[in-house]
């Protein structure tokens, strides 16, 4: 077990393995030494979604959060599959956070927080990353958030 990993169970993180990867649709793609993710939804284990709503009607901006933080659970998972151990991990360089927002939500940045903060405890300074935060008319299965990201990892 890495570092990371040891940090993981100290925050009492605990990943479970999944595939949710349809025939044509990677969850993450190498260049080099970059790892590009798509899309990650807040979504359980069988990937049901856990939170479903928009955001400043069905959903406040806490659930929200907590939601974006799902998100980057998942994408540890995935990131975890593909690298093995989290210690690969050179540093995040961006993430995009999509919020299913209401006409009226504008506290897009908050709602990342629930991702970024994940990203931070996990890997410290590793972890921060460039990132935009953005409203969305509508996301699949009407759920509140996704966030996809960029990683440049140890080869």
């Amino acid at each position: 077990m890495g570092a990371t990993e040891k940090r993981m169970e100290q925050l009492g993180i605990v990943l479970q393995q999944t595939d949710w990867r349809g025939k044509g649709a990677a969850e993450a793609v190498f260049a080099d030494d970059m790892l590009y993710f798509s899309a990650h939804y807040p979504v359980d284990e069988k990937g049901k979604p856990v939170y479903v709503g928009r955001v400043g009607a069905e959903i406040d901006e806490e659930t929200a959060y907590k939601a974006a933080r799902l998100c980057g659970l998942n994408m540890l998972r995935t990131l975890q599959a593909y690298i093995g151990s989290l210690d690969r991990v050179d540093y995040f360089v961006k993430a995009l956070c999509l919020v299913n927002s209401a006409g009226d939500f504008y506290n897009m940045p908050p709602v990342m927080n629930g991702f970024s903060d994940l990203m931070v405890e996990v890997f410290g300074r590793r972890g921060q990353h460039a990132r935009a935060a953005m409203g969305a008319y509508v996301l699949e299965g009407n759920m509140p958030v996704c966030v996809d990201a960029i990683i440049k990892v140890r080869r």
